[in-house]
């Protein structure tokens, strides 16, 4: 994978994506519309689960427990290897750029920080037709924590790019996604945790990265 660095990154705006309005119209999302899709199913299939299937709370637990995990590796593997892939063709480049350019040239775009619901229901349909193919009626249970994850990431998401760390320990995780952005995007690809990229080394060195900074701004000033 090529190392990408971002050179043109608007602050305000929007891209635009189709000519077509109505397919543009389809391309925004409010997070409220994403919550209000997968939150009934979220808390419907673990009742499903146990009223049909009898699983007990133990087992109710550590599937959707499983789920929220694998969500979270699903979310640095696809980060990194699908919306970081650099395609050669010009067919590959513009999916690319709808899936995930236009995001890193216009980072502050608030209606673009949800994947759009018509996408968003058939990727995770797919997922769960996977999840049932290798684990069965299990899959429902395990489906409903990963969908969690999907939430809790993409409220992370949204709520880095518009607005503060509510907390001091958060600083981390809002710290490594701004680098991700605006330094190189070939690391920290984790955005509701750093822990994968530790695990396959690509966390940034917040210190070195500092230091960097510091160095280019002495630089411009003695320039």
């Amino acid at each position: 994978m090529a190392k990408t660095v971002i050179q043109k990154i608007n602050n305000k705006g929007s891209a635009r994506l189709f000519s077509s309005s109505l397919l543009e119209f389809f391309t925004r999302a409010h997070p409220a519309l994403i919550f209000s899709i997968y939150l009934p199913i979220i808390f419907y299939l673990p009742y499903y689960s146990k009223l049909h299937f009898g699983f007990t709370g133990l087992k109710l637990f550590g599937l959707f427990f499983f789920g929220l995990l694998l969500w979270s590796l699903t979310e640095y593997l696809l980060h990194r290897f699908v919306f970081h892939y650099e395609p050669s063709s010009a067919w590959g480049k513009r999916i690319s750029y709808l899936f995930h350019g236009n995001h890193h040239e216009f980072p502050r775009d608030k209606e673009r920080l949800f994947m759009p619901p018509v996408p968003s229901m058939i990727i995770s349909s797919l997922f769960l037709m996977s999840f049932y193919v290798v684990v069965e009626r299990n899959a429902f249970v395990l489906f409903s924590g990963f969908m969690l994850g999907y939430l809790i990431y993409g409220s992370m998401h949204y709520a880095i790019h518009a607005s503060k760390p509510p907390f001091r320990w958060m600083k981390g995780l809002w710290k490594n996604h701004e680098l991700h952005h605006y330094k190189h995007a070939d690391k920290g690809f984790g955005v509701t945790s750093t822990l994968w990229d530790h695990v396959f080394f690509t966390m940034y060195d917040i210190k070195e990265t500092k230091l960097n900074a510091e160095t280019e701004k002495a630089n411009n000033r003695l320039a």
